[in-house]
């Protein structure tokens, strides 16, 4: 018996070795792989959602828009089309959390600055202060690269719609009259369909690294086309 075990050792072990490599290889394929979820408006803080939207549980994307970007050129929801993309909303003026805000957002425009598939977009709540020479004076500031990033301005009601019905981002009127918006720290991932795919506290570093594992989650589940 020991002979026969000692004549076969090499080829068992080469079936050992196979057995284990297309059990390995059944478990990946079997595996489900780990996806982010869709946010739906009932999923989200009611605080941040139009009261019309607060029971919706399915088929919610981000409305098309127009607006205008720090070098005076129109952007819309198709500037967006087959993108990743995070958006915030933000002011120029703001003293509290918008500065550690873009400053985190720039990070994350360097960590994907070789990548054509990400980008980024902040909307400005303060739109009737925040002008094209505004927005490109803060932008120059913060080192804001125009091709990645995109920082907007236009019409008060749009802004307010958008982040209320579309990016669910912005608490209700703040003392400003109509269409006011009281902005939160929030950045909000997209992804190519445009579909709400996660929330981020941008003020927070550790985020920002969920953020970074949560966009290659994204990556892989729209390749780069």
């Amino acid at each position: 018996m020991k002979a026969v075990l000692k004549k076969y050792r090499g080829f068992i072990t080469l079936s050992v070795v196979v057995s284990a490599l297309i059990l390995g290889l059944f478990y990946q394929a079997l595996k489900p792989q780990k996806r982010l979820p869709i946010y739906q408006p009932s999923m989200v803080n009611f605080e941040l959602v139009d009261s019309t939207l607060q029971h919706v549980k399915k088929y919610h994307k981000i409305a098309p828009f127009s607006l205008t970007n720090q070098n005076g050129k129109t952007v819309t929801e198709r500037d967006y089309l087959d993108k990743i993309y995070v958006a915030d909303f933000f002011f120029t003026t703001c003293p509290t959390i918008c500065p550690k805000m873009t400053e985190n957002m720039g990070a994350l425009q360097k960590e994907f600055l070789a990548d054509p598939q990400v980008k980024f977009l902040s909307y400005s709540v303060t739109p009737q202060i925040d002008s094209v020479a505004q927005l490109k004076k803060y932008a120059l500031e913060k080192g804001v690269v125009d091709s990645k990033w995109n920082l907007v301005t236009g019409d008060r009601k749009e802004i307010y719609t958008l982040a209320r019905k579309s990016y669910l981002a912005v608490k209700e009127q703040g003392d400003g009259g109509p269409y006011d918006m009281i902005h939160t720290e929030n950045f909000i991932l997209v992804d190519p369909v445009q579909r709400i795919r996660g929330f981020y506290d941008g003020t927070d570093p550790q985020a920002m690294q969920t953020l970074i594992t949560d966009i290659a989650l994204l990556k892989a589940e729209f390749p780069n086309p």
